[in-house]
């Protein structure tokens, strides 16, 4: 039984009293603290999220000369510019004067002007104006400026990175990028046609967890289970990132009760999930995104959004309905596996688990990463 400790929050973090192995028929399972203890979560904020590309919105929001809109990454807020010169930028939300937000919402201006004080900056983020501040000593207005980030497009999505060491974005995505244009799929014509938000009551890494493995396919999830080959569902992982390889079952006899009969394009569908929190799933009609976002210590936030290649009306319209539909069902069933796993992390009973080595590969890749971004 896992001993009751009452005052382990007052104990400094100690990363160091677990290591993963590379044997997976050896290795066990993040200790149920990690997903437990606040402060974990800080800790993952600044080692994790704010070091690795984060999509933040789409390249139609910054299209033309002046296009900007407010995101965040984990409660650090953001806007993404389109310059004059048609260049594309982030910056820190945050003016230099107080820390008011220079911009909110989305929309096309040719400055940016904080909320707080008036003090506006232009589209490379340089001040051009700050109000009633003469006989200020020591300070010049041309050395005052936004605090810039890394932006790079991707297909039709903008990512950040808040680290200004970091590698660049294709050595992450680039090995996925050059895949599925091999594929011939083009994400580029795709546009984005609904989106759907879930807030989650588990840890973020809870829901991570369950995404990389089909092991509990046969049960939690009855209705997929029908529609996969299960036997030959397996998960490849990279340096990076994971690809799922999930066949459509074939079809023997009179088809009754199934929503999907394999295709030979569906037999090339491609998954992925890039490290730490992004998945996406891509078909030659349509691509969907999940982005997986912590509000907290047992708190997430799941973004669902789809992009279809003008699906129009009539089949064409019912089919990305019933995409939709089934994915809403997936969720739902999805949402109360991780809001009871998140319970039965907390129990008194409960710490490390062990993995299933012919299903739970994805799993271990996943956590294995976790431990490396945390420790090193």
């Amino acid at each position: 039984m896992k001993p009751l400790n009452f005052d382990s929050l007052e104990q400094p973090l100690n990363l160091n009293s677990f290591t993963p192995t590379d044997k997976l028929a050896q290795a066990e399972t993040l200790p149920a603290s990690w997903y437990t203890d606040p402060r974990m979560l800080e800790l993952e904020k600044q080692k994790i999220f704010y070091k690795t590309w984060q999509p933040v919105g789409r390249i139609d929001q910054v299209q033309r000369v002046g296009d900007y809109f407010a995101c965040e990454v984990v409660g650090q807020p953001l806007v993404i510019t389109r310059g004059l010169d048609e260049k594309l930028r982030g910056f820190y939300n945050v003016c230099m004067h107080r820390a008011g937000p220079v911009a909110l919402g989305q929309g096309n201006r040719k400055s940016l002007q904080c909320k707080y004080h008036g003090w506006t900056y232009d589209l490379e983020g340089r001040l051009t104006r700050a109000p009633e501040f003469e006989g200020v000593e020591n300070w010049e207005k041309e050395d005052v400026c936004l605090s810039a980030i890394r932006v790079e497009e991707w297909g039709p999505w903008v990512f950040v990175n808040l680290d200004p060491n970091a590698a660049p974005m294709s050595e992450s995505y680039g090995a996925i990028e050059t895949e599925i244009f091999s594929k011939g799929f083009d994400l580029s014509k795709m546009s984005l046609i609904e989106r759907r938000d879930y807030v989650i009551d588990c840890n973020w890494k809870v829901y991570v967890d369950n995404y990389l493995e089909g092991y509990h396919l046969p049960i939690a999830h009855p209705g997929l289970f029908k529609e996969l080959d299960y036997d030959q569902y397996r998960v490849d992982t990279y340096r990076y990132y994971s690809s799922q390889y999930a066949p459509i079952r074939p079809v023997e006899g009179e088809v009754r009760d199934r929503r999907y009969v394999r295709t030979e394009a569906e037999a090339e569908a491609l998954y992925y999930w890039i490290f730490p929190n992004v998945m996406l799933n891509v078909y030659l009609d349509n691509t969907s995104i999940n982005i997986i976002l912590p509000l907290g210590p047992d708190k997430t936030l799941t973004i669902f959004e789809w992009y279809f290649q003008q699906p129009g009306t009539g089949e064409g319209w019912d089919s990305m309905q019933q995409i939709i539909a089934f994915s809403d069902q997936i969720q739902q069933e999805d949402i109360e596996i991780c809001e009871n796993v998140q319970k039965g992390l907390k129990s008194n009973v409960y710490n490390q688990g062990r993995f299933s080595v012919l299903r739970e590969n994805g799993v271990h890749h996943f956590q294995s990463l976790v431990h490396e971004f945390l420790t090193k």
